[in-house]
This record gives C-alpha cells, sequence and structure tokens, in this order.
C-alpha cells in the first residue's frame, strides 16, 4: 500500500466550508478522510459524507454506534447509504449488536472501537474493569468471532493484535498519531507515524497534526509530505 493511502485525515470541526476547503486542498495527496460526531452532527451526516464523496475520495465514518441491535443495523444502513467505504461501531455493545451491524454493513467495511485513546489505565479500569491491553485484546476476540472486518486501537496495543494470528485478517486503524513535531494534546496513549506501522497498523487516523500543524511545518499539505516521508522510510 502506497504511504499517501495508509493516512486517514480527521475533519474534526463543526464548520462545513473549512472542511470543504481542507478537502480541496489535501484531495490531490490524500485517499482518506474521516468525518465524525463533531462535523455530523453541525452540518448533518449525508452533507459531511458529500464532501469526501464529491471529490471521489474514500469515506471513514466514525459514528461509533453503541446500541441495541434493531437500531444498529439502521444506523449502518444509513451509514453505507451515505457512501461510506469503512465505518465504526462500539465493540462494547456486544456480540449480538456487532453481528447485527456486520450483516446490515452492504459494501461497507465495519471496524469496532475499542478503547478510547484519551483514556488511561486507571479511568480504563473504572469504566471497563481492566486495563487497556487487555481489554483491547478482549474486545479484538469479540469482533473478530462477531464477523467485523477491523479494529480501532491506540498504536499501543496494534502490536499485540497484529503478531496474533488470529487477527491477520483484520484492518487495524490507529488514532492517537502524534509526529515528534507535534502536541499530544488529549490523546493518553499515543505514538509517532513510524511507530504506529511498525506495530502493524494498516491506517493512520491523523487530525490535529494536519489540520493545525506547527508555524514550521507549514500548511496542511506540507505536514501530510513529512508524515508520509515518515511512513515511507520504515522498512
Amino acid at each position: 500500500m502506497d504511504a499517501r493511502d495508509r493516512i486517514i485525515v480527521s475533519l474534526d470541526m463543526s464548520d462545513g466550508e473549512r472542511a470543504r476547503r481542507m478537502v480541496n486542498e489535501l484531495c490531490d495527496c490524500i485517499l482518506w478522510f474521516k468525518i465524525g460526531l463533531e462535523l455530523m452532527n453541525a452540518i448533518g451526516a449525508p452533507q459531511a459524507a458529500g464532501l469526501v464523496k464529491q471529490r471521489k475520495k474514500k469515506l471513514l465514518l466514525d459514528g461509533k454506534f453503541d446500541d441495541i441491535p434493531t437500531t444498529m443495523i439502521g444506523a449502518v444502513r444509513a451509514a453505507a447509504s451515505h457512501g461510506a467505504d469503512m465505518l465504526t461501531i462500539h465493540a462494547s455493545a456486544g456480540w449480538e449488536a456487532i453481528r447485527a451491524a456486520v450483516e446490515a454493513r452492504g459494501s461497507a467495511k465495519i471496524l469496532g472501537v475499542t478503547v478510547l485513546t484519551s483514556l488511561a489505565g486507571t479511568e480504563c479500569l473504572s469504566i471497563f474493569g481492566d486495563t487497556p491491553d487487555r481489554k483491547v485484546l478482549q474486545f479484538a476476540h469479540m469482533l473478530s468471532d462477531s464477523g467485523a472486518d477491523g479494529i480501532v486501537c491506540s498504536p499501543q496495543e496494534a502490536r499485540e493484535i497484529r503478531q496474533r494470528s488470529k487477527f491477520n485478517s483484520m484492518i487495524i486503524v490507529t488514532p492517537s498519531i502524534r509526529p515528534a513535531w507535534a502536541t499530544a494534546n488529549d490523546q493518553k496513549r499515543a505514538a509517532t507515524p513510524a511507530e504506529a506501522i511498525r506495530a502493524g497498523a494498516d491506517f493512520l487516523v491523523i487530525g490535529r497534526p494536519i489540520m493545525q500543524p506547527p508555524k514550521e511545518i507549514g500548511r496542511p499539505s506540507d505536514a501530510v509530505a513529512r508524515i508520509v516521508e515518515e511512513i515511507t522510510s520504515v522498512k
């Protein structure tokens, strides 16, 4: 896979016109874009998806659906109808809800979100009753056994998943990517692009380091070029 095609630019913003400008600026150097809850709620999911699909780019619709099976079926079908190439559900919805989402996916790929990358060990323990590494692995088994196409986890857990033959066919998508020249912000389990690729990630979700790069880096397209160079350097 070309290094450029492993980057998913996260359009985490509430301004539809700004999102359109960002897609226009980056469409010549990026294949994938992600729209999430902020943009979907600001301008509506069909309109947000249209910003990407009108430029014939690939779309990750990050709704993190987490509901009863019947509702999951309707939500997944609606997301797929917007042209989503991949879409997210939350693994915590459980076996039946994951299976329902998989059955309703159409041509889209179902990715299961595990433990949010903003959670550290203590908070993960209080919510899920276990540490992030153990809980992510448990979710990975649940997703694989339920027929999901991939998993969303931090780069720190990606290596453990990639090393297990059971998950060989699963797509691994890692958010919480921070180049050495970027700030960590609210991400607790972060890694550089090179570290994530070495850990076994297929796709890297990157938002602020591209959308708001440091002045010394330049424009968003310059940030993409730096990240592509870093990915390409991984042997």
